[in-house]
């Protein structure tokens, strides 16, 4: 999964500072559908990271079955924090 066709796909642009908020709403929305119905354990965990950037992702005890995918997320969460401040 490429971010930028990721982006482009679920909100209409490869810049997210030209994401409008019906846009993102909508977005988010889409990924969050696309997420439930994907079976490709690479590609759920690449939308649900997505889906947490964009502040929509579920809890990860409702997205992953699998400890590891959880930690994994955990993970992520840690590194976008550390990134952030």
């Amino acid at each position: 999964m490429d971010f930028d066709d990721q982006l482009r796909r679920y909100f209409g642009t490869d810049d997210p500072a030209l994401i409008a908020p019906a846009a993102l709403e909508a977005g988010v929305e889409r990924m969050r559908v696309d997420f439930g119905m994907e079976k490709d354990k690479g590609r759920k965990f690449a939308l649900w990271c997505l889906l947490y950037l964009f502040g929509g992702a579920p809890d990860l005890d409702i997205a992953f079955d699998n400890e590891d995918d959880r930690n994994a997320a955990r993970d992520f969460m840690d590194m976008m924090d550390n990134a952030g401040g």
